[in-house]
């Protein structure tokens, strides 16, 4: 069986257990219900509400290194951290990978499985706060070459070079959905045109895990995903989508990869799209 292209970014449970008191790491759970890390999280975990920390109000990602600063410093993060992201859904963990690497955090890791793999591993869990020390971090400019814009993704429709990835569920891409239920009001559903359809979730196992490098490359060739092209990922608002970017570059070696963090929350509300 092969090996990922870089297989150090993933942690399994045994390791993150034998490094819960290490003073540089830093473990972060991101939900949009804090009930999720209230009612149980891995112990020292800091929680990251997605919806107030991570998103502006018209649900766009909120790219402001002044931001991005703060909330690093609240949770104790210097650049020479070794953070490890992890939520309670297959696509956090991956989402926060990609922003660290935006921002040009060197030392960020994946937990193989996320708390889903904890839990049913019957792994310690903590209930109270993590108290914080805050620290001084320095964030980079964000790195636009990791992004697709409106711009780019308008420019390779059509492009046999280039494909145009549609990670979301299969109502979604077929229009049924407008996010997780039916399309209201002037909301335009369906996918951007030349989209091929590949559900985020077919590349983890039933236990989160993510699958190996022969199914995955298996997945995407047969839609003729293929590390030669430049790829384009999208979703609704660029999380789970950074999931599928984060499994081509990271563990199949894709070089050409960007995720259009824009997604179909920018798109459909563009009418002449």
């Amino acid at each position: 069986m092969s090996e990922y292209t870089n297989s150090n970014i993933l942690v399994g449970t045994q390791w993150i257990f034998e490094h819960l008191n290490h003073p540089n790491i830093r473990l972060i759970q991101a939900d949009m219900n804090p009930q999720t890390y209230d009612s149980g999280h891995i112990p020292g975990a800091v929680f990251w509400n997605i919806t107030t920390d991570l998103l502006l109000p018209d649900y766009r990602i909120n790219f402001d290194p002044a931001a991005w600063q703060k909330l690093l410093e609240n949770s104790g993060i210097t650049n020479k951290t070794t953070v490890i992201a992890y939520g309670d859904f297959a696509a956090t963990s991956a989402w926060l990978f990609w922003l660290f690497k935006v921002f040009g955090h060197d030392d960020v890791r994946v937990l193989n499985g996320g708390y889903q793999k904890w839990l049913s591993e019957g792994r310690p869990v903590a209930i109270d706060s993590q108290l914080i020390t805050p620290t001084e971090y320095q964030p980079q400019t964000p790195n636009t070459n990791l992004r697709a814009f409106l711009h780019d993704v308008q420019e390779s429709i059509g492009k046999s070079d280039t494909v145009l990835v549609d990670v979301r569920t299969p109502q979604e891409y077929s229009g049924e959905w407008f996010f997780m239920q039916p399309p209201q009001g002037t909301e335009r559903a369906g996918h951007i045109p030349g989209a091929v359809s590949v559900y985020y979730e077919l590349a983890v196992n039933e236990d989160g895990t993510f699958k190996s490098v022969e199914e995955l490359q298996t997945l995407y060739t047969n839609k003729n995903i293929t590390s030669e092209k430049e790829v384009i990922t999208y979703c609704a608002v660029g999380g789970r989508s950074a999931h599928t970017w984060f499994v081509l570059k990271y563990l199949l070696g894709y070089s050409k990869v960007r995720n259009y963090d824009g997604s179909w929350n920018e798109w459909s509300r563009i009418p002449n799209l």
